[in-house]
């Protein structure tokens, strides 16, 4: 005897769970909501330390520097050590730094920027293993004997030119190698001193990086992460 068909092996018992694939949408949104919670739990130092250095007391806080608002991050690229050896531009991050852009051959500008360099460095007391001074070569051109003694506590790197213009710039109307520029710890350009710095003014780009420091120094510490510094 046959086992008659009945309507009844299509009822809410029989069929598979429908509330699984409706989920699935809310659940993808769930997951977005927290990876950007997450980023924000993580820049959230960052914002707030920026933002009280250029919002908050804006008169107290008035740079000597320019600020640079799209404040470009750092290219992935490759840069070439004075010894030859490749080094990824992104091994920067993780300090402040303190960046000067000349030819070799180094003339009076690019020599007077070094100095300043060292000695803006030197001047941040205990702050300054938070800085790394940076030299940046976009051409082939021996570096003069007389100039390594003084770089010996600086990286010096051998970028080609057009990756060092695809990320700094130059004020208008002047070159790439009159300003000293500042990058943070994530390797975002975010200031440029003012063309032609010398040592009269050198107390005023210090108090720039003062305050930059005071800033971040919840979120930055001295030496790269991993790098036991």
């Amino acid at each position: 005897m046959s086992v008659p068909e009945t309507p009844l092996e299509m009822t809410i018992h029989g069929l598979p769970p429908l509330q699984s694939g409706a989920a699935e949408p809310q659940r993808r949104r769930s997951g977005r909501w927290k990876m950007l919670a997450v980023f924000a739990v993580c820049a959230a130092p960052v914002v707030a330390s920026y933002f009280t250095y250029y919002v908050l007391r804006p008169g107290q806080q008035r740079s000597f520097g320019e600020l640079i608002a799209a404040q470009p991050e750092l290219p992935s690229a490759m840069a070439t050590a004075l010894d030859g050896t490749p080094l990824p531009l992104q091994s920067l991050k993780g300090q402040w730094l303190l960046l000067s852009v000349a030819g070799g051959a180094c003339g009076d500008r690019c020599e007077s920027n070094l100095y300043l360099q060292r000695q803006l460095r030197e001047t941040l007391g205990r702050e300054k293993d938070r800085l790394d001074r940076v030299w940046l070569i976009p051409d082939d051109a021996p570096v003069a004997e007389h100039l390594r003694p003084a770089l010996a506590q600086a990286t010096v790197l051998r970028v080609p030119e057009a990756v060092v213009r695809g990320w700094l710039q130059p004020a208008p109307g002047r070159k790439l190698e009159d300003h000293l520029y500042v990058v943070d710890p994530q390797g975002r350009w975010m200031m440029r001193m003012p063309a032609g710095l010398d040592k009269a003014d050198a107390g005023k780009a210090k108090r720039d990086l003062d305050r930059l420091l005071r800033a971040s120094a919840s979120w930055d510490a001295p030496g790269r992460p991993g790098d036991g510094g």
